[in-house]
Order: C-alpha cells, then structure tokens, then sequence
C-alpha cells in the first residue's frame, strides 16, 4: 500500500508496504531504514536497461539496488518487473496563469503531468500579463505555491524593442527566453522587425541565455494572407501556414547563431526541412538543438481537414513524409527534446469561425503514452527496453542538461531527486474523457487505443499519482520552484 494524504490505497501488482524489520541488506554505512525501496523493476536510463531497484531518503535516490538486494525499509514498492523511468520533464507547457485560468490552471494541469508520468515543467511566459524579469518570476513562483502537484521552472519571455532586462537574469530565475516570431491568438509578445531579432540574439549571448525559438516566419504569413485572405474552414489551412513560414524562420535563426554564438533551442519542428537545416547546423558545431511535439508525430494535416479545429495547430501540422521524417529524427537522435507544448483552450474558443479559432492542444497528461504508442506501432520488433530508453532522453536526460536541472532531475542517480515513474509497457487501453485532467476537458487523444501506461508517479519519494482498478489517486500539491545552474554552453564567453 502507499499512503496519499494519510490514507492506504491497494494496487493489484504494484503493491506498497511497511518493510518488515529484522535482517536485510543494508546499503553503505546505513544505520536506519530508508524511507521507501523499490524493487522488482527494470531500471531505465538513455544508456539502456537494467534489472534491479532502488532506495530513498529524504527525498533523494540513495542508491541504486541489483536484483535480489532488499534493504531495510519503512514502505516497499514492488514494481512487478515493469519500467522504473525517471521522472519526466516537460519543457514546453502553457499552463495559463495568470490571466487565461478560465482554460487552464496549475492545480488541474498538475493533475494531468503525474497523471502522464511528468514530474516537472518549464512554463512558456505567454500568460496576461506576460513574464519578462526576474522580479516577475518571483511573483509568479509565490502565486504558484501550494497549488500544483508538479516541480516548475519558468521560461522568461521578451520584447523586441527592449531586451536588456535580461541583462539582470541569472540562473535563479531563468536559463531560457522564449521568442515568437510569428504572431497567434496568444502570443502578446512578437519580434518581427530583423533588426531587433538581432538585438535579441546578441543580448541573450551577453547574458548566457538559451533562446527558445517559435520559428515560422510573420511575414511570409503576411504575404500570403493578402494573397488568398483568413482560411475560410479547415481543409486547406495548411496552405495558409505552410511550411515555407517554418524553413524561411529557421535559415535566418541559424544565421543569427553562425553570427553571435547564441545557443537556440527551435521548438515544435513540423517539417522535413527544417530538421535537415538544424541538424545540418548542429552538425558543423553550431550551438542549436530542436524540439519535437507528440502532435506532430501523431496526426497529419488529414486530421485538421477532419476534426477542423480540435487539430488547429500553429505550426500546422504537416504531411505524412514530414511526420516520418520527425520520427527518424526521434530515433537517430537527432532531436534533443520532446516537448508537449501543452496549451488548452476551452470548447467554446475552439468553436469559434475558422479564422478565429486560436491554436493548440492539451498534451502533457498524453505526451508519454502517445509517442510510445507510436514506437511500438513503427517498430513492433525494437524492444521496449531500446524505445524506452530512447525516451528517457528526450523526456529526462537531455531536458535536464538542457536548462540546467542535471544537478537535481533526469535520472534514476544516487543524490538526485527521487522522481520517477512506474510505467507498464504493454498494457492496452483507450483514453475515455472522464480520464482527462486538463481544465478544458477534451483531448485530441480520445478514443485512441494507447500501448503503455503509467501506474505510478513519484516525485521527491512521494507518490503524486497512483492508478489501480480504473482509479487515479493524488498526491498533496506541494510542488516546488527549482532552482537551477547556468549550462556550460550558455556561461557568457
């Protein structure tokens, strides 16, 4: 059994218990029992699999155990031979507050990262009012306490005519700026002039801070919108935000970083092309990593013309070749992060006329089982242990190093945080809308038949999330504002 707000609560296969005392194997210089041990798992890190287990005190992974090893504990967990991942770290989240809580706030979207095996977050800063110092994230970090079940970081957001408040950000508040180049219903902030973009890359390399780019071109939009005029319904809305806006956007941000260094991370890449120019720029030493969505690994522009607005998304999604050409990405390791890019909108605002109807999902509650179903679909002879170490570091490892949380976050290692998830591989079921734990209470994942499913969230040695006999029990929302150290890459030259 395992205690949620003081309470026990059975899990058939995944039971939890108080450790009997007498003899065991006690770990190094032990003296008192750990507060919890798991055993019975498969370990999972980007490096591969392992039989064994694993101990916690004070919140902290003390050690990790080999197989037959079962240490003196005050609760047990038995894994039943299921995949222990480390918590995973969602650094593309839009969890609307301030200022937009009427879809989306942190005490239910909290509820829906452990339910999706999702430890902590990275806020974007496109709130009312947006964030955009380190005052204001300090704000928000006491707005924010006690009332979500997740660990959180926050990107800072920018304006053009004025970044120099990012001269006084250090790792505290922020390692990142997120900057849109492109406008949308909920992008208050836009850069759109060239010469202030550069202005932005040239402070942000001044301040040792990572861009996050949403790259598509404003203009290019522009053009062809006094061309053909606002999409009039869902069938060709990709034609109004083609990929030319995305491939345009990425040539310019690659030459900023040739230009002044700055280290950019380019999120939710939809086409073929530009994962062949950032990987191209990757490749001759340039510092720029990409982000994939599960979105766009799961549907197509086909699923726009059908669902209309459900799959209004900005980037739009993309044809079939593009969306095989993000999975070989995915698995040759050319993407460094998977990001949700979680961003609710209420049904009402998702029913508005076409042209009115703003973009975005919800997503970090399916984030996991979304794109570990479409691993095992793609290729039903890899094995579980190689998919889901792939996904270990794009959802752990590389987020962590990425902004800073290696320290603390990312993986199953003695000293860091004991956060992970006991996750069941082959288990089959179909999301149903009473599962959802997002505010806005719709999912473009419903009705989907997912292979592979979190039982069990643990973040800091507590459990978050537990499911058993069809019912999701949660933790106390305790979640905590993490501090973080500046990258190597991003310490100012």
């Amino acid at each position: 059994m395992t205690e949620l707000h003081g309470q026990p609560v059975h899990a058939p296969g995944n039971s939890e218990q108080p450790a009997h005392e007498g003899p065991g194997q006690e770990g190094p210089g032990q003296e008192q029992p750990y507060d919890l041990v798991v055993t019975g798992v498969r370990l999972v890190s980007g490096d591969g699999v392992v039989a064994g287990g694993l101990a916690v005190s004070s919140g902290r992974i003390a050690c990790l155990l080999g197989p037959r090893e079962r240490p003196p504990a005050r609760r047990t967990l038995d894994g039943g031979g299921r995949h222990l991942l480390p918590g995973l770290i969602d650094s593309h989240v839009h969890f609307r507050t301030p200022g937009l809580t009427h879809k989306e706030d942190w005490a239910h979207a909290g509820r829906a990262a452990v339910a999706g095996g999702v430890t902590t977050v990275i806020d974007m800063p496109n709130t009312l009012p947006p964030l955009h110092t380190a005052e204001e994230a300090h704000r928000k970090a006491e707005l924010l306490a006690g009332t979500t079940l997740v660990d959180h970081r926050f990107h800072l957001g920018v304006t053009g005519d004025d970044p120099s408040p990012l001269r006084s950000v250090g790792p505290r508040e922020a390692t990142s700026v997120k900057v849109f180049l492109a406008g949308h219903h909920t992008a208050p902030d836009v850069v759109r002039d060239p010469a202030q973009l550069e202005k932005v890359f040239r402070t942000a390399a001044e301040a040792g801070l990572r861009l996050l780019l949403h790259a598509e071109d404003d203009a290019v939009f522009g053009l062809l919108d006094s061309w053909r005029g606002a999409p009039a319904g869902y069938g060709g809305y990709e034609r109004h935000r083609p990929r030319s806006g995305g491939i345009v956007a990425v040539a310019r941000v690659v030459e900023l970083v040739r230009r002044h260094g700055t280290a950019v991370h380019v999120l939710h890449v939809s086409s073929a092309e530009e994962a062949d120019l950032l990987t191209a720029a990757a490749h001759t030493g340039l510092p720029v990593t990409f982000e994939v969505t599960p979105h766009h690994l799961s549907f197509t522009a086909t699923e726009t013309s059908r669902t209309g607005a459900r799959a209004r998304l900005s980037p739009a999604l993309r044809d079939r070749s593009d969306r095989e050409r993000l999975w070989q990405a995915v698995v040759g390791g050319e993407v460094a992060t998977l990001g949700s890019d979680h961003a609710p909108h209420t049904r009402a605002e998702k029913l508005r006329p076409p042209a009115e109807a703003p973009p975005g999902l919800p997503g970090v509650q399916e984030m996991l089982t979304a794109v570990h179903t479409g691993l095992r679909r793609r290729a039903p002879e890899d094995s579980p242990d190689a998919q889901l170490s792939c996904l270990a570091r794009l959802l752990a490892e590389r987020p962590a190093g990425l902004f800073g949380l290696d320290e603390r976050k990312g993986r199953l290692r003695p000293g860091l945080d004991a956060d992970f998830v006991l996750f069941d591989a082959d288990e089959r079921w179909m999301l149903a809308p009473g599962a959802i734990q997002s505010k806005c209470g719709w999912s473009a994942y419903e009705g989907w038949t997912m292979t592979g499913r979190v039982l069990r969230t643990v973040r800091r040695g507590e459990t978050v999330y537990s499911h058993a006999d069809g019912q999701a029990e949660f933790g106390s929302p305790d979640g905590r504002w993490l501090d973080a150290r500046r990258p190597g890459d991003l310490v100012p030259r």
